[in-house]
């Protein structure tokens, strides 16, 4: 038997207000945007990189980012990665890499954000449909 592993963690923030919507079995899902950001020094020059991921949460954890995330807030994800495909209208395949996030964890100044204390949520939910 072969082993693998699909694991994503990342701290970011996010880029935009997170968006919740309900499948048509009532399972909530809310999405929202990461930005990474990596810096390093090149010929005595600062760079940076910013990464952006599209994060995926479903069930009662994609409420409690709905109800406690804001565009801004630094944020650590724990999930899987997932690849989607889909066809448009005009027939054109597309293709969307994305993190189904598992856990979340709200970081940065408690003091300035609406987060109450010590809030980490987990989903259990390993199937998403």
């Amino acid at each position: 038997m072969s082993r693998s592993l699909n694991k994503v963690l990342l701290i970011g923030r996010l880029g935009r207000e997170p968006e919740m919507r309900y499948t048509p079995s009532s399972r909530p899902v809310t999405t929202f945007s990461l930005a990474t950001t990596r810096a390093w020094n090149s010929n005595g020059k600062r760079r940076e990189e910013t990464e952006w991921f599209n994060i995926v949460v479903w069930g009662q954890l994609a409420e409690i980012c709905k109800q406690y995330l804001h565009k801004g807030q630094q944020v650590y994800i724990e999930g899987r990665l997932q690849t989607r495909t889909w066809e448009s209208a005009e027939g054109k395949k597309n293709t969307s890499i994305e993190v189904v996030a598992n856990e979340m964890i709200m970081l940065g100044d408690r003091s300035s954000s609406k987060e109450p204390e010590d809030v980490e949520q987990s989903s259990e939910d390993e199937f998403p449909f």
